[in-house]
């Protein structure tokens, strides 16, 4: 099936042979470029011509009219086709939440650009702060007044996903001391966005530097006040849940490889429980455990997806809004500590299913394990567990910053 490149062509909707299509394209090469360390850049224009970016929009606005379960659904299906893609998009869809949650007549362009396939990406996390999320910091990146006009210079790190964007929403302190939000184009002179990023996993992300270097900024570039997040109870759930999704995507990778793995085996154990590997009861219980725990970690995160829907459906009903933010803080950070758990643990047990040869590089599935690995790191289970136990024994409240 062949992607409908019309620019009045309408986005791809869930649940469409379109939608099923695109992911498997995205699928399609995924372990020969981790292979050749290739960026998925041609996925990306895959994702712009079927508008991918646009799946929440709703269709009376001209997008794809998706939920925030389904939206989660789809998540799930790209980590499950290409973590690296799937990732990449997350700064991008978070972007439009906010636009959807906090609607303005301001933003219309900005909506407009999304229909036609625009993507966007983030520019906020600086490597200078010493706490990482805090709310009130300072940011370094600044712009200045100068003979020849604004002009924005800093260095920002973490960058997923700017690598493949057309427009950049970039955190800074303007000239008089405030914190803003610009949106630059991510092309604009003196925008240096570099593939430095150089993890163990999500190695196609682009999550390392991006810098500005004396970047012209004129009054129509500057968008909101303030972070991210504005007036939203809990600014990280989405990104955060969003996290937890790709790694319920990439479990579900795991059990696909998995049962391939089994069917392939050609040689087995001389004390094995049956001379057929497709026979051995240890090797199905092995992939059965693996399924099953793919399963329960979808369950979670669509679980946290449908109560993100009822908190964000809420905004500006401050009496129910706090409520419903507040249970679905907790359950994407329950859905955190146990998926995370559960996954770094699956992506291992993965080569007890395949025996010696699942360990040579040509095989890749280290990939699994360096990609949830990576993933999970973002913001330690660790810390996420000690608030939520807080919460239960005491009550103290859920932070407010980033990550919740």
């Amino acid at each position: 099936m062949t992607i409908d490149t019309r620019i009045d062509s309408v986005p791809v909707t869930f649940g469409s042979l379109e939608l099923r299509d695109l992911i498997a394209q995205i699928g399609d090469g995924v372990i020969d470029r981790d292979d050749r360390g290739e960026p998925p850049f041609a996925k990306f224009d895959l994702i712009r011509r079927a508008r991918l970016g646009a799946l929440r929009i709703p269709v009376a606005s001209g997008g794809g009219g998706a939920t925030l379960r389904e939206l989660f659904e789809v998540i799930i299906a790209l980590g499950e086709a290409d973590p690296n893609v799937a990732h990449s998009v997350r700064n991008h869809l978070g972007f439009v939440e906010n636009l959807i949650r906090r609607p303005r007549a301001e933003d219309a362009r900005w909506f407009d650009r999304i229909r036609n396939g625009d993507l966007f990406g983030i520019s906020a996390t600086e490597l200078g702060t010493a706490r990482a999320g805090s709310p009130d910091y300072r940011y370094a990146t600044a712009i200045t007044e100068t003979p020849s006009g604004l002009r924005l210079s800093g260095e920002k790190f973490y960058s997923t996903g700017n690598l493949y964007v057309d427009w950049l929403v970039v955190v800074a302190t303007d000239q008089h001391g405030d914190t803003v939000r610009l949106i630059i184009p991510a092309d604009r002179p003196g925008v240096v966005i570099e593939d430095d990023w150089d993890g163990i996993g999500q190695r196609f992300t682009g999550s390392g530097t991006t810098r500005f270097v004396d970047v012209a900024v004129s009054d129509e570039d500057f968008f909101a006040p303030g972070g991210f997040g504005g007036d939203v109870p809990y600014k990280g759930t989405f990104p955060q849940l969003y996290l937890t999704a790709v790694i319920a995507g990439i479990l579900r990778r795991v059990v696909r490889d998995a049962a391939e793995l089994v069917r392939a085996k050609r040689r087995t154990f001389y004390h094995a429980a049956a001379d057929n590997p497709v026979d051995d009861p240890i090797l199905q219980q092995s992939v059965g455990v693996l399924s099953s725990q793919a399963f329960a970690a979808e369950a979670l995160v669509l679980s946290a997806a449908e109560a993100l829907g009822a908190a964000t459906e809420a905004h500006g009903r401050p009496d129910v809004e706090e409520t419903l933010s507040l249970e679905a803080t907790l359950r994407a950070a329950k859905a955190k500590v146990v998926i995370d758990e559960l996954a770094n643990r699956a992506a291992s047990e993965l080569f007890d299913v395949g025996g010696g040869s699942t360990v040579r590089r040509g095989a890749h599935l280290d990939r699994h394990w360096r990609n949830i690995r990576t993933l999970a790191a973002h913001n330690p289970k660790t810390y996420k567990a000690k608030a939520i136990g807080a919460y239960e024994i005491t009550g103290e409240p859920l932070p407010r910053g980033g990550f919740f």
